[in-house]
């Protein structure tokens, strides 16, 4: 038996492998030459000489885990998902709606590679000319400037006949708001404001399509209608960057009785979107944790499931501490039906769980350029990243009196004097409570003296007693004497 290993592979490598029976495909190498089956005591790896413990679990000699992030000169470690170029076409099927064009209008903005813009213009040329958003087609014709030809041209015609026909279905639209307010049948006039805030949302004027969608709310005469304010309201309001009225029509529509399943996984959503903006990640991660299943691809229009396990895996590590880590996430039956739709994501959770610092950031650095590409996590990628490093440099030498700078700097992959920067950093902000020897590179731990801090506790807890009971007795004295019944005369 080799030292340094930690021989629970099923236990501690998959986590879910043994909570559930539905996700055993999980082990991906490149070469595809593994196959895994879960047995009853352990998984037994085919086609490959395997080792025993003693307690009857094969263990898969490559596949062995290295305590805290350590490897062997002879361990080959587990793939990494490579950060392939983004495929823009199966990532614009993921969203519906106005927010499809957007997310591709910003990949165009922020990708720098020429193939890539060319496909993300294209998509959203065709998508507009679905709709009715003139404006916004003329934007996208500019960006293309004929680089995809005369196909993707200018459409003066299509331009000029939707205008037409919006002019004759806002006049429409007047008319029959206008008589309803005359007759004051607030179901109708709900009604005419709802259809004038589509109206707006369609041709892209989404200050007065919110306006016209908030405008309802007096005339909302059940749950249902108020349900539905809110949630046009939150959708306009995301798509205008208007997070804090997306937190106020969440808490609106929360405070409603009846919400169904999919209702309620829509709010947590656009709540968690909320966080994220504020940069509230552990609140954000909490509220994407609790978004249910039954979401499904109910709320394209604004996010996509995938979208869900990338934002709240990456906020639960960059702000969740290492029980929470398991219990909230790792054990979460629910987000883990998420976490089956981005793999990449599901491994660095794991990696960092299981001490596997190295892989987990490689994970991280191959995902780094395509999650620069999200319209909603752009603006968060490097905070996060420095975050979830910092979480993982801090578990590193948590359970150690004194860490060999080198054998740290080779389990993440990066130079001594780098670490060395990384380490300074977190000794002064006093998240790690330690201090570095630069001549033997060795990080020794400062760990608080107990005794003295025990005497302190005490000390403090007498001064408290000691004051708690002079004022007892003296409020006693105070009563005994009638002072404050003298000094009441005295007044009079």
């Amino acid at each position: 038996m080799r030292p340094n290993k930690i021989h629970q592979y099923t236990v501690w490598s998959f986590p879910h492998v043994r909570n559930s029976s539905t996700h055993i495909g999980i082990a991906r190498r490149a070469d595809e030459a593994l196959s895994v089956r879960r047995r009853a005591r352990g998984i037994i790896c085919g086609n490959m000489e395997a080792e025993d413990d003693g307690r009857g679990i094969m263990i898969e000699d490559d596949d062995e885990i290295c305590a805290n992030g350590t490897t062997d000169a002879n361990h080959r470690p587990r793939p990494i998902i490579s950060g392939d170029q983004l495929d823009v076409e199966a990532y614009a099927t993921l969203y519906a709606g106005r927010t499809k064009i957007t997310r591709l209008l910003f990949i165009a903005d922020k990708c720098g590679v020429e193939s890539m813009q060319r496909e993300a213009l294209r998509i959203a040329y065709d998508e507009i000319k679905k709709g009715e958003n003139t404006q916004l087609f003329r934007e996208v014709v500019a960006k293309i400037d004929g680089r995809l030809g005369p196909k993707y041209g200018p459409d003066d015609a299509w331009s000029r006949a939707v205008d037409r026909r919006a002019e004759l279905r806002k006049e429409k639209l007047e008319n029959e708001l206008n008589a309803y307010r005359t007759n004051l049948i607030k179901e109708s006039i709900r009604m005419g404001y709802n259809d004038f805030g589509d109206f707006h949302y369609a041709h892209g004027q989404l200050g007065d399509a919110f306006k016209n969608y908030v405008r309802t709310r007096d005339y909302c005469t059940t749950s249902k209608h108020i349900i539905h304010m809110c949630l046009n309201a939150i959708l306009v309001s995301i798509e205008m960057g208007q997070f804090a009225h997306v937190t106020s029509y969440v808490s609106k529509a929360e405070q409603c009785l009846d919400l169904d399943p999919v209702t309620i996984a829509k709010l947590r959503c656009a709540a968690g979107l909320a966080h994220l903006e504020t940069k509230a990640y552990k609140l954000a991660a909490r509220k994407f944790l609790e978004t249910g299943i039954e979401l499904g691809n109910n709320y394209t229009e604004v996010i996509a499931p995938q979208d869900i396990a990338t934002y709240g895996g990456l906020c639960a590590l960059a702000s969740f501490d290492r029980a929470e880590l398991k219990s909230k996430v790792i054990d979460n039956v629910n987000f883990r039906n998420f976490l089956e739709l981005v793999p990449e994501v599901r491994e660095l959770i794991n990696d960092f769980y299981t001490s596997r610092y190295a892989t987990c950031l490689e994970y991280l650095k191959n995902l780094k350029p395509n999650l620069l590409l999200d319209i909603h996590l752009h603006d968060h990628v490097e905070t996060l990243y420095e975050q979830i490093r910092s979480k993982a440099l801090i578990q590193y030498t948590l359970p150690f009196l004194s860490v060999d700078l080198q054998m740290m700097a080779d389990a993440f992959k990066t130079s001594v004097s780098g670490l060395e920067k990384e380490l300074e950093s977190l000794i002064t902000d006093n998240q790690i409570q330690a201090r570095i020897d630069s001549h033997n590179k060795i990080l020794y731990a400062r760990h608080a003296d107990q005794r003295n801090s025990t005497f302190q506790r005490v000390l403090q807890t007498g001064s408290q007693f000691d004051q708690e009971v002079r004022t007892m007795l003296l409020r006693a004295n105070l009563i005994k004497h009638d002072y404050n019944l003298k000094v009441s005369r005295k007044q009079h």
